[in-house]
């Protein structure tokens, strides 16, 4: 099992930022290490929307130095690109086509109201921590999310 740090944008990139991002992850991960020990880490740009780093702990953990370099490689993303990937109340669901969208806290609870996210919309939980809550628990149903919890 590996530690997952989720970054979400604040809206769908295009194919060219996705390439940009792949580059610049691709480079930090070849030197990406803790205290001089290479991580054994993977790195994803998904639905054009999420950057998703990986670290294999049972390999390398990662220390606050190398989380650090990870942080600042991100916000160096963030400025080339005029993006948006640490506001956490930017919310990510699918709409009834399955379409992804992206709203910020306010349009989420107007969109509430309005009947568009319902119990069954799928949200997306950037807070989960390791690769198995990845597969099981990052694309979930409002009502089975934490967004219930502060929106319900």
């Amino acid at each position: 099992m590996a530690r997952v740090w989720i970054y979400q944008a604040n809206r769908i990139l295009s194919e060219g930022e996705v390439n940009y991002i792949n580059t610049k992850l691709v480079d930090f991960l070849a030197d990406w290490n803790a205290h001089g020990a290479a991580l054994t880490a993977t790195a994803e740009v998904r639905y054009q929307l999420f950057v998703i780093l990986t670290v294999d702990e049972s390999k390398t953990p990662p220390s606050g130095c190398s989380i650090d370099k990870s942080v600042y490689i991100m916000k160096a993303i963030e400025e080339a690109l005029n993006i948006q990937l640490f506001d956490r109340f930017q919310l990510a669901y699918r709409t009834v086509e399955g379409d992804l969208r992206v709203a910020d806290r306010a349009s989420f609870e107007a969109l509430i109201k309005q009947g568009l996210i319902s119990a069954d919309t799928i949200v997306f939980n950037n807070l989960v921590a390791d690769t198995a809550a990845l597969a099981t628990q990052w694309e979930v149903p409002f009502n089975r999310s934490w967004h219930q919890q502060v929106f319900g």
